[in-house]
């Protein structure tokens, strides 16, 4: 699969979704503690609206904190633009080459991909990422991914249970290829969404 080609489907499939929104689902909460729809969408684009001078000051008014200076600037953007304006960020800049920091072209559709389920799973909009794109991603899960993005998964398995894919090792944890995804990358889960005896440790509050 061409990754390239893969990041402007899915950056072109979720703005499509975004311009479906209601206010209310705009303002809804998502898996990313603390953001609502709108600061996802905000954070998504950042990269493509920001040139690197601009970026290394915004980090330095952080204090030098990536996170910090990436929930102030989601924050204050998504008060100044509209939902068209957020949704239309992400559509014109469908092949724009940025990458984060750390891991490469596959990173850039792990941050798309994985934003975009932060919105479509917490609103229960039932969006299936295209198994392709979410393959290519599983690949590269890694103990280094999980320290990361703060995932904890000691004493389960993963085991989807609609591709061949399983990551670790202890009780079984069983759900759907993008929700164990999910959980890769520190996310938790709304009800229902994982089976095992452990499923509990990654329910959503």
């Amino acid at each position: 699969m061409d990754i390239t080609t893969a990041i402007a489907a899915e950056r072109t499939e979720l703005a499509e979704l975004l311009d479906d929104l209601s206010p209310a689902q705009w303002d809804a909460p998502t898996l990313c503690t603390g953001w609502r729809v709108r600061e996802v969408a905000a954070h998504m684009s950042m990269g493509f609206r920001y040139s690197l001078p601009k970026m290394a000051w915004e980090l330095v008014k952080a204090g030098g904190g990536v996170n910090r200076m990436a929930d102030r600037r989601a924050r204050l953007d998504a008060a100044a633009m509209s939902t068209a304006e957020l949704a239309g960020a992400i559509r014109d800049n469908a092949r724009h080459p940025w990458r984060p920091p750390v891991g490469g072209i596959a990173a850039a559709l792990g941050h798309d991909v994985v934003h975009g389920l932060d919105i479509s799973v917490a609103l229960g909009l039932g969006r299936r990422v295209p198994e392709e794109r979410v393959r290519v991603l599983l690949e590269q899960v890694r103990p280094f991914t999980l320290r990361f993005f703060g995932a904890k998964l000691d004493g389960v398995r993963l085991c989807a249970d609609d591709l061949d894919w399983s990551y670790g090792d202890g009780v079984p944890l069983i759900g759907s290829a993008q929700d164990l995804l999910l959980l890769t990358y520190g996310r938790k889960l709304p009800p229902g969404h994982l089976r095992g005896e452990a499923s509990d440790r990654y329910v959503a509050a």
